[in-house]
């Protein structure tokens, strides 16, 4: 199905999407994008349905396209504050203020997200696999989350971050119990293994 150009045609719409949600560590990072109207990629899908390196193809035809973009990164601290969810909105609120134009309507993916300041908004379930802006957003905040995790790792390789991006698999939920927690872990998530 091919994804749709816009919501509203004679909005300026951002699209927006967060990656990292249901990590043990690192941040939660949020991607807003508005792309012109005929924006059109061959390879632009949902960022969990394409590969690493189609991403990476991505990322910059994108960043060079967008009329506007911006990444957010909120840290496990505020995460663990004020939990993941509120973490994800709050991201990609931050990302909608820092664009550089001004968009008229967010198309947000998900289901959950509070009323922005002055945007109006529209949630859409799935719409990372639905609109182009917020399969843009999806890519962009993968990508510079993975950044990020590789850079972690090198700090912490015992984690093999590099590999996993923190995401809660069996050999990092392993190494937690090895090494225990980093400053980079979210403290409010369980972080071992049931019975462990």
């Amino acid at each position: 199905m091919a994804l749709k150009a816009f919501f509203d045609e004679l909005k300026i719409e951002a699209g927006c999407d967060e990656a990292g949600r249901g990590c043990l560590a690192g941040p939660v990072t949020a991607a807003a994008v508005i792309l012109p109207k005929d924006f059109y990629h061959p390879l632009l899908n949902d960022s969990k349905q394409i590969s690493e390196k189609k991403r990476e193809i991505l990322r910059p035809i994108i960043e060079q396209e967008a009329l506007a973009y911006a990444v957010v990164h909120i840290q496990p601290k505020k995460i663990d504050e004020i939990n993941i969810l509120n973490a994800s909105i709050l991201a990609m609120q931050k990302a909608v203020d820092k664009l550089k134009l001004k968009p008229e309507l967010l198309l947000i993916d998900g289901n959950r997200f509070k009323q922005h300041k002055k945007y109006v908004h529209q949630t859409i379930v799935k719409g990372d696999s639905k609109f182009a802006s917020i399969a843009a957003a999806s890519v962009l905040a993968k990508t510079y989350r993975d950044d990020y995790m590789n850079k972690l790792h090198k700090k912490h390789p015992e984690y093999n971050w590099k590999q996993n991006k923190a995401y809660p698999t069996l050999a990092h939920r392993k190494a937690i119990e090895e090494f225990g927690v980093t400053e980079f872990h979210r403290l409010s998530f369980r972080l071992l293994r049931e019975g462990v």
